[in-house]
């Protein structure tokens, strides 16, 4: 793609052989290949906008300013199958391909209302404080669903749909941590730690805010959410979220 210096200037010279009495056959060609440049120049800036709909492809959940910096906010649960099959095989695609100025979080939902629901909760918190990444997000599906999750087919998209943990207890949360070569000493003063609670009081605000009924479910700007049901393909749903980070207004 041309950058704004050249694209002005290729508009600047374009300008003056069209307003040029005289015209050679070269002067033609090269007029053709300007324009085109031109044309494969502007096309990005507009295309997402004719592709993407609101009110189909993506929906404003906030009447607040978006976000000051671009990003992209998933909501999960460690229960969902489908949250399962995103992070494992398609959420780091989508993290590698997303604008260099849109920051990703993820943020965990608070369907179960129950104690060992908000214990796990707080894992994901836990997790994020102590900068684990994969490794841990990963055991804590697996933990829950099984070595199988990741494949199964349910569609565990309803709150109410949600079996019974394979975790029952925050010691349970913790065997699963020490089984990954963590020092779990420090647990339960990092998983009660006003960081920790912070965040679970943000993404239960959040949670209402947004009207996250269903997860998967991804959030751009603070204010969009992508109707994942409209997405066909991986790369229509990347193009969506950078459009709605960087482009929509």
């Amino acid at each position: 793609m041309l950058n704004l210096a050249e694209f002005f200037r290729h508009l600047c010279r374009l300008l003056r052989y069209l307003i040029e009495p005289r015209v050679t056959f070269e002067d033609k060609r090269l007029i053709k290949h300007i324009a085109l440049a031109l044309t494969l120049a502007v096309a990005p800036l507009s295309s997402f906008a004719a592709q993407f709909v609101e009110g189909k492809h993506f929906t404003q959940v906030s009447d607040k300013a978006p976000s000051a910096q671009p990003k992209l906010t998933e909501f999960y649960s460690f229960y969902c199958h489908n949250c399962f099959n995103m992070e494992t095989q398609y959420l780091g695609d989508i993290k590698a391909n997303l604008n260099k100025n849109v920051k990703f979080d993820s943020k965990h939902v608070d369907f179960m209302n129950s104690e060992i629901g908000t214990e796990v909760m707080r894992s994901l918190a836990v997790i994020q404080e102590l900068d684990a990444g994969d490794k841990m997000t990963h055991a804590m599906f697996a933990a829950i669903q099984g070595d199988e999750g990741a494949n199964g087919h349910s569609h565990d998209h309803d709150h109410s749909a949600h079996e019974k943990p394979e975790l029952n207890n925050r010691d349970d949360i913790k065997k699963v941590f020490a089984d990954k070569g963590f020092d779990v000493s420090k647990y339960d003063a990092i998983a009660d730690s006003k960081a920790v609670n912070d965040k679970i009081d943000l993404w239960r605000v959040q949670q209402r805010e947004f009207r996250i009924q269903s997860v998967p479910a991804f959030i751009v700007n603070d204010k969009y959410a992508v109707n994942m049901g409209q997405v066909r393909t991986l790369g229509e749903l990347i193009d969506l979220i950078n459009y709605l980070a960087v482009e929509h207004k």
